[in-house]
């Protein structure tokens, strides 16, 4: 896959690709690349508003891109639940699904159904809602496949199942460490059931490196501190790959030919930080099938969502 680009995506007409948080970094230009090969793509995004002027740039620059807005919020099980409802609904299946949407070292915060924001959002919505579209996505004519984002981060996450949602301790980059390594542990366990299953579903991770976006500036701004803003953009500048190149390993992972379930691919270049897709090893933790198997547990009974896998 050496010095592999957007310009090597297979042509994808007739096929619906859903990119949560799509109306801006990763999801924008994963969002831009899918409809240029031809793909119908649903947006997924937290807001409307935000989501409908994203897909007019989009269309500025692809004029033919089939773009639909639709809303979703991770933080919001019952959103979840609609939006899955919906795209059932409206699509006979879906080809991909991209769990992209994120948030990241934010003051800690609990969503609408009281989980810890930052693995309520990068975990525990993505898990809710790749169970509610399973359905759509085993009904496809070849195989579909689910691109779960993570992070170099995971290695720092700790899964600590007496204090899951950081009610005693919170630490900001820890509990971020720990979402996505469960984002690791979750893509994992699913594929080791997708291969058990008679579903042609396959589930694949990823990492993006040290992306430019906005990502990096919502802790700062909710804490408040022009400091940490300050850092947050000398460090983007210095270190930060663009958007449209940390998109590379999730847009690879969703369509070449040679990838196949329970693989991890990020930027192949210093420290995994930049550069061209390349297939890597995440740490050991992340391939604990024990905690895996605890964890995904534990997630069906806090969102009420059960996998139909047989």
């Amino acid at each position: 896959m050496s010095g592999w680009t957007a310009d090597e995506m297979p042509a994808m007409d007739g096929q619906t690709v859903v990119v949560t948080g799509a109306n801006s970094g990763l999801g924008y230009a994963g969002t831009e690349a899918f409809a240029d090969a031809g793909a119908t793509v649903i947006m997924a995004c937290r807001s409307a508003e935000r989501g409908e002027q994203a897909a007019d740039e989009i269309r500025r620059a692809v004029p033919d891109a089939a773009l639909d807005v639709r809303v979703c919020d991770l933080a919001a099980l019952d959103s979840v639940t609609s939006f899955a409802a919906g795209v059932r609904a409206a699509y006979d299946a879906v080809d991909v699904l991209c769990n992209n949407a994120g948030v990241m070292a934010i003051p800690r915060q609990e969503t609408d159904d009281g989980f810890e924001m930052q693995l309520g959002v990068n975990h525990l919505g993505h898990f809710a809602l790749t169970g509610r579209l399973l359905p759509a996505l085993a009904a496809g004519d070849g195989e579909s496949r689910v691109i779960t984002q993570s992070s170099g981060a995971h290695t720092a996450g700790e899964i600590d199942f007496s204090d899951l949602q950081s009610e005693r301790s919170y630490g900001k980059w820890s509990a971020y460490g720990r979402s996505k390594l469960a984002n690791l542990l979750f893509g994992y366990e699913l594929q080791r059931r997708l291969a058990d299953a008679p579903l042609d579903v396959i589930s694949v991770a990823c990492h993006p490196g040290y992306a430019d976006t906005e990502l990096q500036f919502r802790g700062p701004r909710e804490s408040g501190s022009t400091v940490k803003m300050a850092g947050m953009k000398v460090a983007n500048a210095l270190f930060g790959q663009s958007a449209e190149r940390g998109a590379l390993p999730m847009l690879y992972a969703a369509t070449s030919d040679d990838v196949i379930g329970g693989e991890y691919v990020g930027p192949g270049g210093l420290l995994n930080m930049r550069g061209y897709p390349a297939f890597q090893q995440s740490n050991a933790d992340s391939r604990d099938e024990a905690d895996a198997k605890r964890l995904w547990e534990l997630s069906e009974e806090l969102t009420g969502v059960e996998y139909e896998l047989g």
